[in-house]
C-alpha cells in the first residue's frame, strides 16, 4: 500500500457505491419487465429514470475528480471505473427500451438467465465498491464476475443458435438480435468494471 502524506478525498468511495447501487436497481427493473404480467411501458420509464440517476452519479464523480487535488487512486482509473459503471446502465436501459419500442411479444429463450447474470453481477459490484477503501477482499469479486461473464457468453451463444434456427421470421430475428447483443454488452461491461477494480487493487498493493 502506498503511503500518502496529504489527506485524500474519500467521498469517491461513497460515490462509487452509489453508482453501483443504481445498477442493482436497473437489473431488478429489467427482471421485472420480463414477468408475464409486467407493464413494460412503466418498467421502461422507471429504467429511464434509473439511467438518468446513473448519469448524474457519473457526472458527480467526474466533477469531484476535476475539483480534487489528491484522489484516493489514479485519476485515469477513477475515470475508467466511473465510465464502466455508466456503460453497464446504458446497455441495460437500451435493451429494455428496444424491447418496448419493438413491441416484442415473444422474447428470446435464455433472456431470463442472462438477466439473472446481470442481477448477480450487479449485486457483487455493489458489495465490492465499499471495499475499495481498504483494497481488501476484492479478488473473489473479480474472479466471480469473470466466471459470470463466461456463463453469459455461453447463454449468448445458445440464444443466437436458437434465434437462427428458422423459428423466427427475418424481421423478428433482427429485433431479437439487437436485444440479445445489448444484454451481452451489459454483461461484458460488468467484466470490464471488475478488471478495472483488479488493476486498481494491484497498483495500490
Amino acid at each position: 500500500m502506498r503511503f500518502r502524506f496529504t489527506p485524500v478525498d474519500t467521498t469517491f468511495y461513497d460515490l462509487f457505491a452509489k453508482s453501483a447501487s443504481i445498477l442493482v436497481d436497473g437489473a431488478r427493473l429489467f427482471a421485472e419487465l420480463l414477468a408475464h404480467d409486467a407493464d413494460r411501458q412503466a418498467s421502461a420509464r422507471l429504467m429511464k429514470d434509473a439511467e438518468h440517476r446513473a448519469d448524474e452519479a457519473t457526472h458527480e464523480i467526474i466533477r469531484r475528480v476535476n475539483s480534487t487535488f489528491v484522489t484516493p487512486f489514479d485519476r485515469e482509473d477513477i475515470y475508467r471505473l466511473a465510465a464502466g459503471l455508466d456503460d453497464v446502465m446504458d446497455y441495460m436501459e437500451a435493451a429494455v427500451d428496444s424491447i418496448v419500442l419493438y413491441e416484442l411479444e415473444q422474447l428470446p429463450e435464455g433472456l431470463e438467465q442472462q438477466v439473472e447474470v446481470l442481477q448477480r453481477a450487479a449485486a457483487l459490484t455493489a458489495e465490492a465498491m465499499p471495499r475499495l477503501r481498504t483494497m481488501r477482499d476484492l479478488e473473489e469479486y473479480w474472479i466471480e464476475v469473470n466466471r459470470l461473464e463466461n456463463l453469459g457468453d455461453q447463454i449468448h451463444r445458445q440464444m443466437l443458435a436458437k434465434l437462427f434456427s428458422g423459428a423466427y421470421d427475418a424481421l423478428t430475428v433482427l429485433k431479437l438480435k439487437d436485444v440479445i447483443e445489448l444484454v451481452e454488452l451489459a454483461v461484458d461491461a460488468f467484466e470490464k468494471v471488475a478488471n478495472t477494480v483488479e488493476q486498481i487493487a494491484v497498483k495500490e498493493s
